[in-house]
């Protein structure tokens, strides 16, 4: 049986735009699980299909962060990042080919609740000081326009266009 995540405290990075992202993926976790209760096989597909695209963009924006901040285990993240990303394409591919609902969305969210919250603990933790000396770095600069700084350049590179 799968069990329904909650955010706490010793998730917190001390870098709010991340923390904010970890949140939302501990909110697609609990829709899995919500999903699965109803046996709703649409509900699922839907949080499946959401879950990895969020997944992808919130790794392709933590890398970004990583390399900004000069984070040396970056290569080495970004293959756990890949790993993970093949990991629940697998899911989804059991999802698409019509395996039980319920035997792929509690297999998933069991490996979403054990992986997450080992991930954010470990290796997220892990680049999570390098990253907030950056930020301060940042914050203490003079600003050159609107958008200056690496964050602006992180949200470009990843999305393109203004922000």
């Amino acid at each position: 049986m799968a069990q329904f995540l909650e955010w706490s405290p010793d998730l917190s990075m001390g870098v709010e735009i991340i923390d904010d992202q970890h949140k939302r993926l501990v909110e697609y976790v609990n829709q899995l699980d919500e999903a699965r209760i109803r046996r709703d096989r649409g509900a699922i597909a839907r949080v499946i299909a959401e879950l990895v695209d969020y997944t992808v963009s919130h790794f392709a924006f933590e890398e970004v962060m990583m390399e900004e901040a000069g984070y040396r285990f970056l290569k080495a993240h970004k293959r756990v990042h890949a790993t993970f990303i093949e990991q629940v394409g697998v899911f989804q591919e059991r999802f698409k080919s019509g395996e039980d609902v319920e035997f792929v969305a509690t297999d998933m969210q069991a490996v979403l609740v054990k992986w997450l919250m080992k991930h954010i603990k470990c290796e997220d933790m892990d680049y999570s000081e390098t990253v907030r000396a950056t930020l301060k770095e940042e914050s203490l600069k003079p600003a050159e326009g609107a958008g200056a700084g690496w964050m602006h350049a992180a949200l470009k590179r990843i999305f393109g266009g203004k922000h």
